[in-house]
């Protein structure tokens, strides 16, 4: 039986950034599982997980998941794309013991499913709402898992305007396109940021910025830079949304802002909320 998911990503519908992680898991080593543990207790504290019972959101690799779990955290993951639980399944497999760590395929807009789930004290979904389609829907029901007491973690596309628009229509088209076509689609839709970085490099006489930037850029980002560009060109369904509209929306939750860090372009706002006991 076809998954949902795999039918949208056929219709062109939906990026089907499974593929990526599954990709994505033959690299994972010590080092990264290190730096993912380093974020997550650089926001939750070094002893922010033990024994907590930790939910991530659209898991995808699985990585975070698995930061979690080795931090002390008993851990449920799920993601919509079966590639992506299949990912996160390979590196449970190899990684982790013992039952502290289950894993679903799942929808955050499935409300019953979600509240099948129960309450978490830690809520996980770093940039991933945005993604769902129904963002406000996807992040209301983030908000409702979060117990008394409990934290949400949680990273957004920063709204920019009209170059939100613009990129909004340009990852709809890729995903229109027949397969043949996104590449050279993706190809020309960076080719004017490509070559201002490009020419950058040579006018302060270091070409070889430019090109380090492509052989090693896996080091950096766990997957070659051409992989990272066509996921972003087809990052569709794509929402933004600004720190302020965000905060408002979980406040009117019950859930207070403990930390957000904001970016200036079109990446991710990252918020840190909690839900106050009693």
């Amino acid at each position: 039986m076809t998954s949902s998911s795999t039918q949208e990503i056929r219709s062109g519908e939906r990026f089907g950034f499974g593929d990526n992680w599954l990709q994505f898991v033959e690299l994972v080593d010590q080092a990264r599982v290190e730096q993912a543990e380093e974020s997550l207790a650089g926001w939750l504290g070094p002893d922010g997980l033990r024994g907590r019972r930790f939910l991530d959101i659209g898991c995808g690799s699985g990585l975070f998941s698995l930061a979690a779990y080795r931090l002390g955290a008993r851990v449920h993951s799920f993601d919509y794309d079966p590639s992506s639980v299949l990912a996160t399944g390979t590196l449970r497999s190899n990684c982790a013991e013992g039952g502290r760590w289950s894993l679903d395929e799942g929808s955050v807009l499935d409300a019953p499913y979600m509240e099948s789930l129960g309450r978490f004290d830690i809520v996980y979904s770093w940039g991933v709402l945005h993604h769902t389609g129904s963002m406000w829907q996807a992040l209301s029901n983030a908000c409702d898992a979060v117990a008394e007491g409990g934290q949400l973690y949680i990273a957004l596309y920063n709204d920019m305007g009209r170059e939100t628009r613009r990129w909004r229509r340009i990852k709809k088209t890729y995903c229109s396109l027949p397969g043949p076509l996104q590449a050279p689609f993706a190809a020309l839709a960076v080719a004017p940021s490509e070559l201002k970085e490009l020419i950058k490099s040579v006018l302060r006489l270091r070409p070889q910025d430019y090109v380090r930037e492509w052989t090693r850029y896996s080091e950096r980002r766990g997957m070659s830079k051409w992989r990272d560009i066509v996921d972003w060109v087809g990052g569709y369904p794509y929402e933004a949304a600004s720190t302020a509209e965000v905060v408002s929306f979980c406040e009117e939750r019950g859930l207070r802002p403990v930390d957000v860090r904001p970016t200036k372009g079109l990446g991710c706002n990252e918020f840190l909320f909690r839900r106050e006991t009693g």
